[in-house]
């Protein structure tokens, strides 16, 4: 599915910020460079951005900037928020993901072992396909295991899972963003999950 995008013209009309305050947080790092889309039209270029993501971000830093520096916003903003700890016994508390994916990836550990945000946006994103019904638990094993070898060596950058499925058989993949894919005949896209969304969804979980 096609992610849905809103226009920069929109996007200062129903948010009221003005063109200096989008440009001041992208320059801060508030609002990611990639968040910024050129696309063609019958007027020649505008910008466009993922109107969910976006939306969102906005709402947080109007709600945070008077509390807080711009930098300390951005701090807490940040692509992966890496210092976050949860101990497992409160992540099962707070619902983010189902409890019967929590007992199957999380099995070996103890209710006071501490999970890092990387390791419970591989929860997050697994119970989500899992939830679909699109995806066993066995199939939820190895995407964690793609999760865990790849994701990290994107270093922040926006990433797509792909999860495809021929003649029966799986596969996971992480692509970088904005890929154009094309599979031979036969291959069918299950699902194409934006990181960067999901990442946003859990950090908005855990705020």
């Amino acid at each position: 599915m096609e992610r849905e995008l809103i226009s920069k013209k929109d996007l200062l009309d129903s948010t009221g910020i003005s063109y200096g305050q989008l440009y001041r947080w992208k320059r801060k790092q508030l609002i990611p460079e990639e968040w910024f889309i050129r696309k063609a039209t019958f007027t020649g270029q505008e910008t466009f951005f993922p109107k969910e993501l976006i939306l969102a971000r906005i709402d947080k830093i109007l709600d945070m900037k008077d509390d807080l520096s711009l930098d300390q916003v951005a701090g807490k903003l940040s692509p992966l928020m890496l210092d976050y700890e949860l101990r497992k016994s409160d992540f099962a508390k707070r619902n983010i993901v189902s409890k019967e994916a929590l007992q199957r990836f999380g099995a070996a550990d103890a209710d006071q072992t501490l999970y890092g945000f990387e390791r419970m946006l591989y929860f997050y994103v697994a119970d989500r396909l899992l939830q679909t019904g699109d995806m066993s638990l066995e199939e939820g094993e190895r995407l964690l295991d793609t999760l865990r070898e790849h994701f990290p060596r994107f270093d922040g950058k926006a990433c797509d899972l792909l999860f495809i499925r021929r003649m029966g058989v799986s596969a996971f993949a992480l692509v970088s963003v904005p890929a154009e894919l094309h599979f031979e005949s036969g291959v069918k896209l299950v699902a194409r999950v934006p990181l960067a969304e999901s990442i946003e969804q859990l950090k908005g979980k855990l705020i």
